[in-house]
């Protein structure tokens, strides 16, 4: 298979969300010899942006990018470890979780694939998160965002907690908070002093750009 074939083919397959066929030829990229930036560059992340043209035309909907998504993670999954240390993430880097008492998930899937699509290196710490692990691992590895999601009206006020944590242990001058997930506003993001607030997966990477300024 040629080399720009397999770049195109991988491309659609994120594209198109089909999951074991991007993973299989990103697996047939290296082996052909193709540098893993190469194939993020002109295979993974292509798909997934124009994923996001199509979601802002309407043309994809919250179920086509999450098929997106997945099928972008497990590609990059197979790149990855032979990415050097310096080719992971130019943008910057980002700690995201989903705040404490949330299980919630979906969103927060797409917005690291979008992040990472974007050039960003993303730390995932998970679900339900809890206080004292955010704080821990901002500390432990200094992230230029912090990313928090929540679902539920009723969790919604952590993240208020959470920020007032970061100022109270003297973390928040260097640090840029970003908020997303269904019940979060831009007003509420003003409200409990958040940088800003990701309307969506691909608003959100927009944004953690222009506070970066890259």
């Amino acid at each position: 298979m040629a080399q720009n074939k397999i770049l195109v083919d991988l491309k659609k397959s994120v594209l198109e969300g089909d999951d074991d066929i991007a993973q299989e030829l990103a697996q047939k990229a290296l082996e052909q010899g193709i540098e893993p930036m190469l194939i993020v560059n002109q295979g993974i992340i292509p798909g997934i942006q124009e994923a996001g043209e199509l979601w802002k035309q309407n043309e994809y909907f919250h179920t086509d990018i999450i098929l997106c998504a997945e099928a972008f993670r497990l590609a990059m999954e197979v790149i990855e470890p032979r990415l050097e240390a310096g080719d992971r993430g130019s943008s910057g880097k980002v700690v995201i979780g989903t705040v404490a008492g949330d299980m919630h998930n979906l969103g927060k899937i797409m917005v690291n694939a979008t992040l990472r699509g974007g050039a960003f290196e993303v730390i995932d710490l998970g679900e339900d998160v809890s206080q004292d692990t955010f704080i821990e691992k901002i500390k432990e590895i200094n992230p230029d965002i912090l990313g928090l999601g929540c679902y539920m009206t009723t969790t919604m006020l952590e993240m208020r907690e959470i920020i007032k944590r970061l100022e109270k242990e003297g973390l928040r001058n260097n640090l840029k908070v970003m908020i997303g997930g269904v019940p979060c506003t831009q007003e509420f993001a003003e409200e409990i002093n958040a940088d800003v607030w990701g309307k969506d997966a691909f608003d959100a990477v927009e944004k953690a750009k222009k506070i970066l300024g890259v």
